[in-house]
């Protein structure tokens, strides 16, 4: 028995993907919680963070972008230093193991931030669930790539971007108002804090044990004789030489730095513009921000699917060029805007859902159409830090617009990566026939 939820037989199809031999119906059960899983904590702590600095730490609003920018660099710093490593560590041990640990050092560094009294304790919890997220976040394109076949790696990845859109919902209508519920039944904001961390630490660390459990067991390659990991990892990076490698890389770089925009900076203009022009505490503008977000979560969700079936239906740098133009416009669209709550940020959001999700999955689906498989792993692991480093340059840049141009300044300036990155890939698929879905 492969697994507890993956009965004895193996399944040849799932929900329409066609599968890899060996993958069973359990595993990918397993696999797509996980997907739900990870973009519900990876949205939940930055969008939290708010609450945090304002109602706990006491910090003054003018310099809430700068910090916030700051936490989000030192744990892209440790998301750079680790994810090559679980990468190519998968190859070794087995996706199964590095996903569980990956869920574990999440919980670990969410209980820490309920414990949290100053900014050195803040940053020691942001490193650890950074680690974590590392390795849940490399392991989530990998194990589509070993699990859906080719061909159905566009539906893979668009029931990928649906799950993502669930968890982002989730953490958005219900979550983020935990702070809020929380202080509704008489505790403090430290007291606040501890619940709503504690409690979402013990949730993760059961989704660890099920990843435990759930996922495939064993090596994907395990017959194949290994290069020492450094060599291993040296052969992935050479292989960025490839145009539509590269071009991968850079679109992972402009889809996990929009996550980074929006998580990080967006409950952060509605806490001080909730406060300061609303008259309502942290926690309330927290939540209300979240109702809003979840408009944006909710466009990812139903537009998931299409991207999907489009990565396999037309040339995926086409696919990709599409999400990007709609990025462009809608974060290029928030310089207009001052309101984190009215009708024209609720319409540049639902473009932004878009984009996001369209920009995961089309990247998601040409890197693993490209990447040799047994350089899998590792290839997925740098793909993953291009995306470290996208969120590294949200956070720096991001949080100085913030606190010193204007509250929307981290969105326009994405909008305008989104529009080079266009450029780029317009100019490689006339050049790379070769980038088109595979039948």
């Amino acid at each position: 028995m492969t697994s507890i939820s993956a009965g004895t037989v193996a399944q040849s199809r799932f929900l329409g993907i066609a599968l890899n031999d060996g993958v069973a119906r359990g595993h990918m059960q397993s696999f797509y919680l996980a997907c739900y899983a990870a973009i519900m904590l990876a949205t939940f702590i930055p969008q939290t963070q708010p609450f945090l600095l304002d109602e706990v730490l006491g910090l003054e609003r003018s310099r809430q972008g700068v910090v916030s920018g700051n936490l989000n660099f030192w744990g892209e710093i440790v998301i750079i230093l680790t994810v090559g490593l679980w990468g190519g560590l998968s190859d070794r041990i087995g996706r199964r193991a590095v996903t569980g640990m990956g869920f574990m050092l999440i919980a670990a560094g969410i209980l820490l931030y309920g414990l949290v009294e100053d900014i050195p304790s803040l940053l020691l919890a942001r490193v650890v669930y950074s680690a974590g997220i590392a390795a849940v976040s490399t392991m989530i394109i990998t194990l589509m790539a070993d699990y859906a076949s080719n061909a159905s790696r566009g539906k893979a990845t668009g029931y990928l971007g649906i799950m993502n859109g669930l968890g982002a919902m989730t953490a958005a209508l219900f979550l983020l108002k935990l702070p809020a519920i929380f202080k509704g039944r008489g505790l403090d904001a430290s007291e606040s804090a501890l619940a709503t961390y504690g409690s979402m630490a013990i949730v993760t660390l059961l989704i660890g044990l099920v990843m435990f459990i759930g996922l495939r067991k064993g090596k994907t390659h395990a017959s194949e004789e290994r290069a020492p990991l450094l060599k291993q990892m040296r052969e992935g990076l050479a292989e960025a030489r490839r145009p539509l490698i590269a071009l991968a890389y850079a679109a992972s770089f402009v889809s996990r730095g929009n996550l980074a925009v929006v998580g990080t900076f967006f409950t952060l203009w509605a806490s001080v513009y909730g406060t300061q022009e609303l008259g309502m505490s942290s926690a309330e503008a927290l939540s209300k921000g979240g109702g809003v977000l979840a408009i944006s979560y909710m466009a990812s969700l139903l537009s998931a699917p299409i991207f999907g079936i489009m990565s396999d239906r037309i040339k995926r740098t086409s696919a990709l060029a599409i999400t990007l133009l709609i990025g462009a416009v809608g974060y290029g669209s928030t310089f207009f805007l001052q309101d984190p709550f009215s009708v024209a940020t609720i319409a540049c959001l639902i473009l932004i859902g878009m984009a996001e999700v369209g920009c995961i999955i089309t990247s998601g689906v040409l890197i693993a159409e490209q990447a040799p498989d047994r350089l899998r792993g590792s290839i997925v692991g740098l793909f993953t830090l291009c995306g470290a480093v996208g969120i590294l340059v949200a956070s720096i840049v991001g949080g100085y617009l913030f606190d010193h141009w204007m509250k929307t300044g981290p969105f326009v300036f994405f909008g305008a990566i989104s529009a080079l990155v266009l450029v780029w890939t317009l100019a490689l698929q006339f050049r790379h026939p070769d980038a088109a879905p595979s039948t």
